[in-house]
């Protein structure tokens, strides 16, 4: 007899190419993850999945159960979606993903809004992630990029603005960056990964491909405060750097790349009353901040 939970670990290998990246996502330790995916495949007897250079990858009889897999999951979801459009309640869980940017700066004070009228309403903020709305425990996600599947509602909902910054005691030190140059001479904390706004990533490729990288994070707000502290240039939201007296905004021949903010969820979620009025509530939060968001220069 087959375990699902097994398939599931399977699957998620499958997915994500490594015993680390799998198990950060199932919330569970990597011993768990290998020791699952060993029982699974000797309960078959066959080989699933092989490691190479690009992580773990299906053998041909592993991708022929990833596929079967992937139906099962896709139904069980689907039953799941249609007994919750039933459901008319405004109360019970919304698990929502996101970056930290929008988090905390978007979604956290427009959540403490809702408390205000609907307390029974309970919002579970997940990192972006977790925001794999083809599995299990993800209702909504917001990010600064667009969706690729074909079967979510997804919407765009706004935009941020970006701008190139600097410490000011940094610039009186190195002096202002030659932009068209490539900024030579100076200091870059960039993006790790490219998932959220490849359009910025790609102006900084531009525009300052000459600047030596010192730090590589996926958070904005790690990026500001080293910006801020002297750490050199650094690609960031308006909203956020206009904001910081230590820094300075420097003026650019082609301008940087705004985000869009987008949000996707199923289309089963716009029947549930509880999800409709969160939905709503990120909408609103969004646009209600556009003035803020994106600023004029």
């Amino acid at each position: 007899m087959l375990d699902w939970d097994d398939l599931r670990f399977f699957l998620a290998v499958a997915r994500h190419k490594t015993l680390a990246a799998a198990a950060k996502h199932l919330h569970v330790t990597q011993s768990t993850v290998s020791r699952r995916l060993v029982s699974l495949q000797d309960g078959m007897g066959v080989r699933l999945l092989v490691r190479t250079g690009e992580g773990y990858v299906p053998t041909l009889a592993g991708e022929s159960v990833r596929a079967h897999v992937e139906r099962v999951e896709a139904e069980t979801l689907a039953v799941e979606r249609a007994v919750a459009g039933h459901d008319v309640r405004l109360e019970g869980p919304v698990r929502i993903a996101s970056s930290q940017l929008l988090a905390s700066h978007l979604l956290a004070p427009s959540f403490a809004a809702l408390h205000a009228t609907h307390r029974d309403i309970l919002i579970e903020a997940l990192p972006e992630s977790a925001g794999d709305l083809r599995e299990r425990g993800v209702d909504i996600v917001v990010r600064l990029r667009r969706f690729e599947s074909p079967n979510l509602v997804v919407r765009k909902i706004g935009e941020i603005a970006f701008g190139l910054y600097a410490c000011v005691s940094y610039l009186m030190r190195h002096g202002d960056p030659a932009v068209t140059e490539g900024c030579p001479g100076h200091q870059l904390t960039t993006r790790l990964t490219d998932e959220e706004g490849s359009a910025q990533s790609a102006w900084l490729a531009d525009n300052a491909a000459r600047a030596h990288v010192t730090l590589k994070t996926d958070s904005y707000e790690t990026q500001l405060w080293a910006a801020s502290c002297g750490g050199g240039l650094a690609l960031l939201p308006r909203f956020r750097a206009d904001a910081e007296p230590a820094l300075r905004r420097i003026t650019t021949a082609v301008a940087v790349p705004s985000a869009e903010i987008w949000v996707g969820f199923h289309d089963e979620n716009r029947r549930v009353p509880r999800m409709r009025t969160v939905l709503d509530l990120i909408a609103e939060a969004v646009h209600s901040r556009a003035d803020m968001l994106s600023p004029p220069d």
